[in-house]
């Protein structure tokens, strides 16, 4: 049984690293300001222009109401200005007013679009890029439902995190520092002194509520996570449900994520509600206190009617921006808990990574060579030994031995999936730690187990072998792997959908444009990884032919399983408990005797009692 590694390297889990707030705030802030973007920048420069705009006319507004109700109610405290513009002309600027504060905020959000959507496609692009830079390790112990919502959910907080930084906090405060001179001057500090108490209880309150509410968010986060894993992972797995009638097994464990996000929603809702009642309760009360204040004022004649209407038109203007400060902060700390596990996940150093000064790998036929290698995927238990292998180029080597033996393992290596321990590996004496990463996965193609197609058509996944690749290049490779013929008789040819995971195509079908797909990418080192294993024997004499063509003029390393698959090869090397026991041809290796003649022996007589059986 091979080995997997059993730490989990899904962020969502509570153990992994997540970015603090903080942190994801200074690596989002950059994108309000992209460097060596002129265009862009001037975007900002625009939108803070227009934001500036609207917040000095909607402080202005408030006047101009003042003005037309004193008009229509006069006094003696009456201002001159008031007589030339009459009441309907103050009427019809204050509406002016309100919609140029409008068209301005509306101006301000078309300047800033392109800033905001090019920061959320770069973002996306650095996190889709990081995912397939991460090792295997972390492949093979991921969650693809789980990475996928994560991955959504950061992103999505991307423009929102963006626009709300640049014009919400700063320009709240510059509105309410606005507001306040206002009050202050054109009335006296009792009123400010409310108006400041008042928002001072407002976001005590606001923030401690929405801090409550953000653990709850993140549980609800988890449980949401788990969900969409569970529902993706059986889906994925529809046949394996079908055979064993596990429906409503799976329908049972999916219900109990759903009921898990059920009760973290619920707590979020009432959360909410008591936000909103409280919010609502300290800003009717500050609201309703200045508001007497100034009634009792223009009883006692020293404020106008029109003076009265102002302040409640500010305390309004007040509370607008104050339950849009709840809201804001309540939605930032929730796009940071969104975004925070997506940064925690681009925090996550790959296990391979290229030297500095790597050189691309120079071929020079294809040698490979193994020197005292060791691994261990844990470092409690050493896979590889310290063998040594010496691979010819050209020549054909095939590594056999029981499953746990390290066959598998050397490819991975070769691939550079993960790093020795111990020794070295080489290509033409090139140790594959000293060269770029994109070179040494050039010069290898590797033809799987299983081989698992993209959701396209034939022709996509072939030509996916090689970028750009020619329509005459994609059939010469298709004719090569001996797949050509079946493809053309296809009602829709090259262009059948194969399905997901080319689940339409037999396993036979699949693997030959696996092979293809090889062939089109013409490597020097050709990895073939126990690629016919899984197949019945008419199928795998098909499939062997078209691997020995695709391997002609290479160097061919045949991880197998089935012995009878590489008597062909140059030397087999037995490998058992991570150490070379035997190598030999296939001829040497009989005569001798030895590990690799018992496991002949053994698999010829499972074949004979299997045909003798049916």
């Amino acid at each position: 049984m091979r080995y997997r590694p059993s730490n989990s390297a899904l962020p969502a889990d509570p153990d992994q690293p997540r970015a603090s707030g903080w942190a994801t705030i200074a690596k989002v802030a950059p994108y309000l300001w992209p460097p060596g973007q002129k265009g862009l920048r001037t975007r900002v420069v625009l939108a803070m222009v227009a934001l500036l705009i609207s917040k000095l006319i909607a402080v202005g507004s408030p006047m101009l109401y003042k003005g037309a109700v004193d008009a229509l109610a006069p006094t003696p405290l009456d201002a001159g200005w008031l007589v030339g513009i009459g009441a309907v002309g103050l009427t019809i600027a204050y509406g002016l007013a309100r919609l140029m504060n409008n068209g301005f905020q509306q101006l301000r959000d078309a300047f800033f679009a392109a800033v905001g959507q090019r920061a959320l496609r770069q973002l996306a692009l650095e996190t889709f890029t990081h995912i397939h830079a991460l090792s295997l390790r972390y492949h093979l112990t991921r969650k693809t439902g789980g990475l996928s919502r994560i991955i959504e959910r950061g992103v999505k907080g991307v423009d929102f995190l963006l626009r709300f930084l640049l014009f919400s906090i700063g320009p709240l405060v510059l509105e309410l520092l606005m507001i306040a001179v206002v009050m202050l001057v054109l009335f006296d500090v009792w009123y400010l002194a409310v108006i400041v108490v008042t928002i001072a209880l407002y976001v005590w309150f606001t923030f401690a509520v929405t801090e409550w509410r953000v653990k709850i968010r993140r549980v609800m986060n988890q449980q949401d996570t788990d969900a969409n894993q569970k529902a993706i992972d059986s889906l994925l797995n529809f046949e394996t449900v079908k055979y064993f009638n596990a429906e409503e097994r799976e329908a049972r464990r999916y219900d109990g994520a759903m009921a898990g996000y059920e009760a973290a929603a619920l707590k979020t809702q009432y959360s909410l509600a008591v936000l909103n009642f409280g919010q609502t309760a300290l800003i009717t009360t500050g609201l309703v206190v200045v508001m007497v204040m100034a009634a009792v004022g223009v009883q006692n004649g020293q404020l106008t009617v029109g003076d009265f209407v102002m302040v409640n038109a500010y305390m309004i203007q007040i509370t607008m921006p104050l339950n849009f400060l709840g809201t804001v902060y309540r939605e930032i700390r929730q796009a940071l808990v969104d975004m925070g596990e997506m940064f925690g996940l681009l925090g996550q150093a790959p296990d391979v990574t290229e030297k500095p000064g790597a050189v691309p790998l120079r071929l020079s036929g294809g040698h490979v060579r193994l020197d005292a290698v060791r691994f261990a995927y844990d470092p409690e238990r050493e896979i590889l030994k310290g063998i040594t292998v010496d691979v010819p180029a050209g020549q054909k080597i095939a590594l056999v031995g029981r499953s746990g033996s390290g066959k598998s393992t050397i490819g991975r290596l070769l691939f550079r999936f993960y790093d020795v321990s111990g020794g070295r590996l080489t290509i033409d004496g090139q140790d594959i730690r000293d060269v770029t990463l994109d070179s040494l996965h050039a010069a290898i193609g590797v033809v799987p187990q299983d081989t698992v197609l993209f959701n396209d058509t034939i022709y996509y996944n072939i030509a996916y072998g090689k970028d750009d690749a020619t329509r005459e290049e994609v059939e010469a490779a298709a004719r090569a792997a001996r797949i050509h013929d079946f493809i053309s008789m296809l009602p829709e040819g090259y262009q059948t959908q194969v399905g997901e995971r080319g689940l339409k195509l037999s396993g036979g079908e699949k693997q030959r444009v696996g092979i293809a797909r090889t062939l089109l990418k013409d490597p020097a080192i050709l990895l073939l990884d126990e690629a016919t294993s899984a197949l019945d024997t008419h199928t795998e004499r098909g499939i062997q032919e078209a691997l020995a063509a695709a391997g002609s003029g290479r160097t061919v390393i045949t991880i197998a399983h089935r012995l009878s698959t590489v008597v062909d090869a140059d030397r087999i090397v037995v490998l058992e408990e991570g150490v070379v026991v035997e190598e030999g041809p296939h001829a040497v290796l009989m005569a001798r005797g030895g590990r690799y003649a018992e496991m002949w022996a053994h698999q010829q007589a499972s074949e004979g009692q299997a045909e003798a059986a049916q």
